[in-house]
């Protein structure tokens, strides 16, 4: 049953989430009131350089409304100008954003809260000259995906399951029609949109038959390391990068390299999320070699396209989050060191994992089902899949 909240004191002015985004795009100053609980707050937020946020319990409104204490309870709010006040789906935000109003202060209500946010998906064209590549993006989780469209066929990489109409509509609007779901691994970080894409609106679903060999159990087209995918005029062309996992799996399409969570425009993947601590030494190992050998075969020109980026990441000009591969190799320390200084160095500091990831990995086998409210609740939060920094 919905838990019910308070009608707002006053009439408040609201801000959706691509509002919001507008502003941390441009570099606005945003501040943010977070009412909702420190663990949640502290799990996942609304973040980035020109952000300036607070956690105070929606529960400390309540009681300052009765004691007539507000005023003091806002003058704990750090930042200048107006406040964002921010919770879960936009109901205890709203009474907050309309208790200030009624105090004076200048409030608005983040429309649908942090479940709003995770619903922003944007799209920015990646260059390409074998085909056209848009680029989605998930500011809330940092989720990249792919759409590939040539001559009236079209293909989806790392789609997510909450986003599935999107992908067959945006085809659609390009006078083409989706026929292959690509995943490039076994994700743990959100719910995969392969098998609602193949049963809703029947696509082929492709995975590498490494990642397959994790006990997929619904039917799956399965790529094999060398494997091409012809999109129209276009293909997709397979390339071995495990390191992520055992069977993690590029795609080249002209001089565009989607890398999945293998190596991003800020950071390498985490190594762990597959095994136990010596299978993640073996992982970190095949990393290594992706990023010293099998990388190598590709030029410094390449434009690589990953598959997550982080709040310390820079959008490219166009909007995209992508980078030439020699900018990244000079980029990232990782490319200098020998193995061993390597795999010693990722193991030692490996972020949290997802949460939810082991449900999540399940539900993307086919072992587990979720319903699409209880896949959407799974994957709320940050996405996780990046090593910590090398410096």
């Amino acid at each position: 049953m919905a838990e019910e909240y308070p009608d707002p004191p006053a009439d408040h002015a609201s801000l959706s989430a691509a509002d919001l985004k507008r502003r941390l795009d441009a570099g606005d100053p945003v501040r943010l009131l977070d009412v909702r609980d420190r663990d949640e707050f502290e799990q996942w937020r609304v973040d980035g350089p020109s952000v300036t946020a607070t956690q105070l319990p929606f529960t400390k409104f309540l009681q300052a409304k009765v004691t007539d204490g507000v005023a003091d309870l806002a003058a704990e709010i750090a930042g200048d100008g107006p406040i964002t006040v921010v919770c879960a789906r936009g109901e205890s935000s709203a009474f907050v954003a309309g208790l200030l109003t009624d105090h004076g202060f200048d409030a608005r209500n983040l429309a649908d809260g942090m479940e709003g946010w995770a619903r922003l998906y944007e799209s920015h064209e990646v260059p390409c000259d074998d085909a056209t590549v848009l680029q989605y993006q998930r500011p809330s989780s940092g989720c990249l995906s792919y759409l590939l469209v040539s001559d009236g066929d079209a293909a989806v990489v790392d789609p997510l399951r909450a986003f599935t109409d999107r992908y067959v509509a945006d085809a659609a609007d390009r006078d083409a029609a989706l026929r292959y779901a690509v995943d490039t691994h076994v994700h743990a970080d959100h719910v995969s949109g392969l098998r609602e894409l193949a049963t809703g609106h029947d696509v082929e679903p492709m995975l590498p038959a490494r990642a397959a060999d994790r006990g997929v159990t619904f039917d799956v087209t399965e790529l094999d390391d060398d494997a091409e995918v012809s999109v129209g005029s276009a293909a997709l062309d397979a390339v071995s990068l495990p390191g992520h996992t055992t069977g993690m799996t590029g795609f080249a399409v002209g001089d565009v390299l989607l890398t999945g969570d293998s190596v991003f425009v800020e950071s390498v993947a985490r190594p762990d999320l597959e095994s136990d601590a010596d299978g993640t030494r073996d992982l970190a190992r095949s990393l290594y070699e992706t990023l010293t050998r099998r990388l190598a075969d590709f030029p410094d020109e390449t434009l690589v396209a990953p598959g997550h980026y982080s709040e310390s990441a820079e959008r490219a000009d166009d909007g995209t989050y992508t980078a030439r591969l020699g900018d990244i190799r000079e980029r990232l320390p990782a490319f200098e060191m020998d193995r061993e200084t390597f795999v010693e160095r990722i193991c030692a500091d490996i972020p949290p994992r997802p949460a939810n990831f082991e449900r999540i990995v399940a539900v993307n086998l086919g072992t587990d089902d979720a319903d699409e409210g209880t896949a959407f609740e799974l994957e709320l939060g940050p996405n996780n899949c990046a090593a910590a920094p090398m410096d």
